[in-house]
């Protein structure tokens, strides 16, 4: 059986950073990585970006050496992909940020609003609804995140945990102060009716949601990174896969929508927004990537909206 040597080089500078002898045919990336890892201890596998190009894609872990475009010189790429935490540790950041914060302002703690109305309550039943919701929405997060969310990468770059819980905290506090404001109105045009109606899109896409996480989570068996193209279940709720690539995305949008009929609030509605704009930018490449990938695709699919986008 012949064996390989594989010579690592700095993706920058071109300098050579390891050299592996005899390295066996079937080895994969990610063995190789922890190879790399012995001789720089300071570059743990999952902070290693392994590529055949400097500026090329990075390799899958998976990948097995013998299948690659490589003589039995093989050289490999590498760039630092910064210091890396767990995407379960940034979601429980996350979403256990803004579910806190919100009942800071719903309780209505000190050196929020004026001292008479320190943990004093609102006389609308509207704002007491829209706590219940907001924190079902990310209690429902976290609990999904601890058991039914399988990742198909075990980490992310630390940076992104400072600009995420900006992104959540921040507009949970946002939106938080002006519903829970002892000044604040409920809906005055359409009033109960509009709230119920809220109510009921909220609960509704809320459901949708989950029914669609549990639906992709049953598309990967545990520890694989295995994809398949997620279809309908016996699930009502996710006949919408008939239509769209991404209904998470699309459900949530609704849920959002829901808690903005529901408030009336600006800051929610421009939360609603921006989250739309976000969506979208993630459902469109998830999409691209379907195509790329299953020939068989299902062609009526939007990446969020039925038919529109």
């Amino acid at each position: 059986m012949k064996h390989y040597e594989v010579e690592i080089l700095d993706a920058k500078t071109k300098d050579k950073l390891c050299f592996l002898d005899k390295v066996e045919p079937n080895a994969t990336i990610g063995e190789i990585k922890s190879m790399f890892h012995k001789s720089h201890p300071q570059w743990y596998a999952a902070r290693q970006s392994i590529r055949l190009d400097p500026k090329g894609k990075s390799l899958k872990d998976e990948d097995v050496l013998q299948h690659l475009p490589v003589g039995t010189t093989a050289t490999f790429y590498f760039r630092d992909l910064g210091a890396q935490i767990s995407w379960v540790t940034v979601f429980l950041t996350e979403y256990g940020g803004p579910l806190l914060l919100y009942l800071m302002f719903y309780f209505r703690a000190p050196f929020i609003y004026a001292p008479k109305y320190d943990f004093t309550t609102s006389k609308h039943w509207v704002v007491h609804l829209a706590c219940m919701c907001h924190s079902f929405h990310y209690l429902k997060r976290l609990l999904e995140t601890l058991f039914v969310h399988r990742f198909s990468h075990g980490t992310m770059p630390l940076r992104n945990i400072f600009k995420n819980c900006t992104y959540y905290w921040g507009f949970a506090a946002w939106m938080a102060y002006y519903i829970n404001h002892p000044l604040y109105t409920p809906p005055t045009i359409y009033g109960e009716q509009q709230v119920r109606i809220a109510l009921i899109i909220f609960l509704f896409c809320q459901v949708g949601n989950f029914s669609i996480h549990i639906a992709l989570r049953n598309l990967r068996p545990p520890g694989s990174k295995t994809r398949k193209i997620p279809y309908p279940t016996k699930n009502p709720f996710t006949w919408i896969f008939l239509l769209v690539s991404c209904p998470n995305y699309t459900y949530e949008l609704g849920s959002w929508f829901g808690f903005t009929l529901m408030t009336q609030c600006l800051p929610v509605a421009f939360f609603t927004a921006v989250g739309f704009i976000q969506m979208t930018v993630w459902a469109k490449g998830k999409h691209r990537s379907y195509l790329k990938e299953f020939r068989d695709y299902p062609p009526l699919r939007s990446p969020i909206l039925p038919f529109v986008l």
